[in-house]
């Protein structure tokens, strides 16, 4: 679980259609979470969660640029903070990658998103995989990362999601289940 900096509760809550107020919610309830307008200092792409997660994680554990991140577990759903102005640009990425590009939706100018509170505890609804810990660097490197990510973490779950097909396929060609000293693709003779 993930807390907000100091640094990253003050870009953040400059963002809010009235920052005075979200500051003196957040210094009422560091739980409590606070509607802002998207397309201000932020865009967002938000995902199913299990999707979500699975980038996430990928992006991480490659070192990959990532922003703020945040999940809704009421909706089931992950939402990645993109700079300004990267729709274009995100959309011709994830193009390049798939001709069936996994579902999102992005967020830009007129959306409005839930975000967690600075520091919400395990069992809050709005949970921050990574805090905004400071303004996030305008990077197009997060934007490609992101749409990279995207597409190869969809595939990755597809396919384990039909793991084990390919295997009955083969056992069936064999005629049951490989034996010890049998080849996966053929018996051995």
């Amino acid at each position: 679980m993930q807390r907000m900096t100091k640094r990253g509760m003050q870009w953040l809550s400059a963002v809010a259609e009235d920052p005075e107020l979200c500051r003196k919610y957040w210094a009422d309830d560091l739980r409590r979470p606070y509607a802002l307008p998207v397309g201000v200092a932020f865009e967002m792409v938000v995902t199913d969660q299990r999707l979500g997660v699975e980038v996430f994680d990928q992006l991480e554990r490659r070192n990959m640029p990532v922003g703020p991140v945040m999940a809704d577990r009421g909706s089931r759903q992950v939402g990645f903070f993109l700079p300004l102005k990267a729709r274009d640009r995100f959309a011709r990425l994830v193009g390049r990658e798939t001709d069936t590009p996994p579902a999102y939706r992005y967020l830009d100018r007129g959306s409005h998103v839930v975000v967690p509170g600075p520091i919400p505890m395990a069992d809050d609804r709005y949970q921050w995989l990574r805090a905004p810990n400071r303004r996030p660097e305008s990077s197009p490197l997060r934007t490609a990362s992101l749409a990279v990510m995207l597409v190869a973490s969809a595939v990755l779950l597809e396919r384990a999601d039909h793991y084990g097909e390919h295997c009955a396929d083969v056992q069936a060609v064999n005629g049951g289940p490989a034996e010890v000293g049998e080849q996966v693709v053929g018996r051995a003779e």
